[in-house]
């Protein structure tokens, strides 16, 4: 399965972010979107999440035989900061999610959380009482519920300790072969350890980027030096 971003054109007024953002995201890979603040990276999630209208441009997925599936698949976007109802608790939350998903799998709210390693206390705590690294790993599990075709991270190890990042990690890992996964970030480390290909967003446009025989401070520099163009277009 694939992700075709092809053409992507996005205005605020006068000012145009998205300038013919094309890329191909393929399934089972995990995407690092790199680029500097106010670059367009949640503009352009939002563009491919149907969202947000954008002026010309096109964004489809299509199958391993090269049907257009778009309709027939659901593309999940997990917000930095996740939108959760704080009047649940995480255990209705998820038993909520799964009748309106009519999952039908075998696992029950209580086995989905535990697998996030929720105790019981946490499941029966109201979601306004958690962390944020309990809302984000929420949010998460509503994906292994719905299984979206691609899924969209926003920062999503924002504000996050040292044990749930390593958790997030593990989480997405444990996912990404089932999913198209595009991860932005301004962390350059996480999406030289997690991803394995990094797409820059710089003058509205995306570009893949070679890590071959990069270390870990070339790949850094290398990035930097591209980056720097931007200041040069402002």
């Amino acid at each position: 399965m694939k992700l075709n971003v092809n053409d992507i054109h996005k205005k605020f007024g006068d000012k145009e972010v998205l300038k013919g953002a094309t890329f191909e995201f393929e399934k089972g890979k995990i995407y690092g979107l790199l680029g500097r603040n106010g670059a367009g990276k949640t503009t352009l999630f939002n563009c491919i999440s149907g969202d947000m209208r954008y002026e010309n441009g096109t964004v489809s997925i299509f199958d391993e035989n090269g049907t257009d599936v778009t309709e027939k698949n659901e593309i999940g976007f997990a917000f930095s900061t996740p939108v959760l109802p704080e009047f649940l608790t995480g255990y209705e939350f998820i038993k909520f999610y799964m009748e309106i998903q009519n999952v039908n799998e075998g696992k029950t709210a209580e086995d989905y959380l535990r697998q996030l390693r929720f105790t019981d206390e946490d499941m029966h705590k109201l979601v306004k009482g958690y962390s944020q690294g309990m809302k984000n790993k929420l949010q998460m599990l509503t994906f292994f519920i719905s299984h979206p075709a691609v899924i969209l991270l926003d920062e999503p190890m924002t504000s996050l300790d040292v044990v749930v990042a390593h958790e997030m990690k593990e989480i997405l890992l444990s996912m990404k072969e089932d999913h198209i996964t595009i991860l932005s970030t301004h962390i350059m480390q996480l999406a030289s350890d997690l991803c394995d290909e990094i797409v820059l967003l710089h003058d509205g446009k995306l570009q893949g980027l070679s890590t071959d025989g990069r270390t870990d401070r070339e790949l850094e520099e290398y990035v930097m030096e591209i980056l720097k163009e931007d200041y040069k277009n402002e």
